[in-house]
């Protein structure tokens, strides 16, 4: 891989990962509820999820999926119920009082553990991402070389974009947490997030494979 076709790559990935999406979301939720510190374990586990599927494409997944009847739509069907499930525990999420400075009070309960699994579980339970990665990454590898060093420079160049758009994400997030001290604003922005969630499971039951 040339080093003209790796800066073409880090454009594309780069304006891709900034694309708001399930993972973003997450993570800007998170860090509104728990802070930017707190919120690193959500990171961590969207971008292990991410990695796995990356992993998982490159060995040949996506192509046993697309060659397995309903398989593919079976893991469609589970990625849909958990992004609905999210949307409805945002939607239904406490209210603070008017005047409460904690607004993760509510999520004091949560460990490190559990934050690190739900961001995982909102990576890996996209397959959207794996057929994403098959037509994507093939792309930017030159078959005249050694395809495991290309695949692994472009992996971590993905990790280290991705993971810029996670802190960006998570720093408007604490930014905006300023303004949701008042329990009205965080009604609507439980509302808005619960309705996001829901859309993204619409639109990722209406997918298709291509």
């Amino acid at each position: 891989m040339s080093f003209q076709l790796w800066l073409l790559y880090c454009a594309t990935v780069f304006v891709v990962s900034a694309t708001p999406g399930p993972n973003m979301l997450h993570i800007l939720q998170r860090s509104v509820t728990l802070g930017l510190g707190r919120s690193l374990p959500a990171m961590l586990g969207c971008m292990t999820g991410l990695l796995l599927l990356m992993a998982a494409s490159v060995m040949g997944l996506t192509a046993l999926l697309l060659a397995l009847p309903g398989a593919f739509d079976l893991l469609r069907y589970v990625g849909t119920a958990y992004l609905v499930w999210l949307g409805i525990k945002a939607w239904r999420a406490p209210i603070e009082a008017a005047g409460d400075e904690d607004l993760s009070a509510p999520f004091a309960a949560l460990s490190p553990l559990a934050v690190f699994r739900g961001g995982f579980l909102i990576a890996i339970s996209n397959p959207k991402a794996l057929l994403f990665v098959a037509a994507f990454l093939p792309q930017f590898i030159d078959p005249a070389r050694p395809r495991g060093p290309q695949f692994a420079i472009l992996v971590a160049s993905f990790a280290v974009i991705e993971t810029l758009w996670y802190f960006t994400y998570a720093l408007g997030g604490r930014g905006l947490s300023r303004w949701l001290q008042r329990p009205a604003a965080q009604r609507a922005f439980n509302r808005v997030t619960g309705t996001v969630f829901v859309g993204f499971g619409a639109l990722l039951l209406r997918s298709h494979r291509a």
